[in-house]
């Protein structure tokens, strides 16, 4: 199984502007309840707003645009998507400093280098005794030789106009990279195609299907939003979080887990600078698992604070109210 995302809140783009008819081709279209039930069975628990707008997504394959607070479930929709629909996921993690060679293409020029000096001879031969205007339509021709497909590095971008196998493309925390990325992706997504200055315009070989993940630390562009189905993800609710623990981390008991979610629920309203999501839900389940845990107290929750708690300054503010946030505790150090 695989991690469980949180509950979502709708907000479909009307700009769907291109060619339906050529979107719905694709080979793998799912209605709600078919989609729903295979992401369950492969540990996906989502509810239906997730579910019906993933299945949109992949009827006219429009890009989806998940926003939210990390850890609650985005980045593993896409690659749920992807296993369910039987696609390869290409992902690109984005970053302050990402730019085209790292998001489209670039030239390796190790083996350009190398070329050159493999044909040295061949194109000393060639050019002895040419003239200016010779040695310049040689130049132009050796230009093409070099700057052609051979040489091209493909990265995630290309790699998506260019399969022609079903794929899902996974752009992870878009709001890390800057503006400048967000009009190439627009390219990429909204006119289905890239363009190389040596190479010309490539056009997708088929619809390109495409999850967009951000955690909201900075505004995305109209133009983008325009062109994809949003899904806003918020943390579970506690009935949803007991079940994604319970088929994730099976042998923790009932008590221990309505503990769990309690706990975290508490958590997450205290203002921290990086409330703990599902993964660390899980994670924190497994530990208490392994330690044969059946119920939290706050020398439990204090060894432990380190797997949900990932800031010092959460974690003193944490830790000076353990006490509290447990039901039925005293409030005892126990350090």
């Amino acid at each position: 199984m695989t991690t469980v995302g949180g509950s979502a809140s709708i907000d479909i783009s009307h700009d769907i502007s291109h060619d339906i008819s050529h979107d719905i081709s694709h080979d793998h279209i799912y209605d709600v309840g078919e989609l729903g039930r295979a992401l369950a069975a492969h540990g996906y628990l989502a509810d239906e707003a997730t579910v019906t707008v993933a299945s949109l997504a992949l009827a006219l394959s429009r890009p989806l645009l998940a926003e939210g607070p990390p850890g609650t479930g985005k980045t593993e929709l896409a690659s749920s998507l992807a296993a369910v629909t039987g696609r390869r996921l290409i992902r690109l993690q984005c970053h302050e400093e990402l730019d085209e060679a790292r998001a489209l293409y670039e030239w390796d020029y190790g083996r350009q280098m190398l070329a050159t000096q493999l044909m040295r001879p061949q194109l000393d031969a060639a050019l002895s005794g040419l003239g200016a205007d010779e040695l310049f339509e040689r130049t132009v021709d050796m230009e093409q030789f070099f700057f052609s497909e051979r040489f091209v590095v493909e990265r995630p971008l290309l790699a998506a106009v260019r399969a022609t196998e079903p794929v899902l493309l996974l752009v992870d925390e878009v709001d890390r990279a800057d503006e400048a990325f967000e009009a190439l992706l627009l390219e990429v997504l909204g006119e289905q195609q890239v363009t190389i200055p040596e190479l010309g315009t490539i056009v997708a070989r088929r619809p390109i299907v495409a999850v967009i993940t951000s955690n909201d630390s900075r505004e995305l562009s109209d133009a983008l939003r325009r062109r994809c189905l949003r899904l806003g993800f918020t943390y579970p609710d506690a009935e949803r979080e007991a079940a994604i623990i319970a088929a994730k981390v099976p042998g923790v008991s009932s008590a221990l887990r309505a503990g769990v979610v309690s706990f975290l629920a508490e958590l997450r309203d205290l203002g921290l600078r990086k409330p703990p999501g599902i993964s660390e839900a899980i994670d924190w389940a497994r530990a208490l698992l392994v330690m044969h845990a059946d119920r939290l107290d706050p020398v439990l929750v204090r060894s432990t604070l380190g797997i949900i708690v990932k800031h010092a300054a959460d974690e003193r503010l944490v830790d000076a109210r353990i006490g509290d946030l447990l039901p039925g505790s005293s409030g005892a150090s126990g350090s």
